[in-house]
């Protein structure tokens, strides 16, 4: 058996050598999975070992320890869904079109990508932790609030959007809607029932999500700057 664990190890460390980025988007990808279902403390290195047919020491290797490949799916998490906006090309739309896009994108973004918010909340749990160590986490948002700033201004140079918008209230009250659809989605749907959570609903909802965003920011008829 020490024979064969020995030969499984030496097969592992080839397949690292020749494609090692492909084995870290395997580790990533599984131990997304594994921290987003079992928190940080429940997930298992051995498991993921075993899903991505690496090892334990090959995983340490890359990425230190538990904690450091948590803190880099969690990186990950944010990377990917700060990517799509990047992708979205808001400047190149009006306003209010750009606006409707990622208040769209972020809501579909979170109800399709149920572990990034199991991942947020985890970190909630920790206080931000894991989050405060990360330059890139906070890089990445901080993206994410400049890009919002500019179609704002944009919409409120064209007569728009009211003067005196918080981009980051904004970003805010944009999340808090999309989160709730996902994290409260199995309470919700237990004393409500599931209607909001068909796919139609869904749609229904992301549209409606659009919607209370441009009427909160919109230049009321009659009123310029209200």
């Amino acid at each position: 058996m020490k024979q064969a664990a020995a030969t499984r190890e030496k097969n592992q460390a080839r397949q690292a050598k020749r494609d090692p980025e492909g084995v870290r988007r395997d580790i990533l990808a599984v131990a997304m999975e594994e921290f987003s279902q079992n928190g940080l403390s429940g997930a298992r290195i051995d498991e993921i070992a075993a899903r991505t047919r690496t090892s334990k020491r090959m995983i340490y290797y890359y990425f230190g320890d538990k904690e450091g490949l948590y803190q880099r799916v969690l990186e990950e998490a944010y990377a990917k869904v700060r990517g799509g906006e990047s992708e979205l090309e808001l400047e190149g739309l009006d306003p209010v079109a750009a606006l409707v896009k990622l208040c769209r994108y972020t809501f579909d973004h979170h109800r399709r990508n149920p572990s990034f918010i199991r991942m947020v909340m985890i970190e909630n749990i920790h206080h931000g932790r894991h989050m405060q160590l990360s330059e890139n986490i906070r890089g990445l948002n901080r993206l994410a609030i400049e890009a919002l700033e500019a179609v704002l201004k944009r919409g409120q140079e064209a007569g728009l959007f009211r003067e005196g918008l918080d981009p980051l209230e904004l970003h805010w009250q944009i999340s808090a809607l999309s989160f709730f659809n996902v994290s409260n989605a199995a309470t919700f749907s237990f004393l409500f029932g599931d209607a909001l959570f068909t796919p139609d609903g869904q749609e229904t909802l992301s549209g409606h999500v659009a919607d209370m965003v441009l009427r909160y920011v919109r230049v009321e008829h009659g009123r310029p700057g209200a």
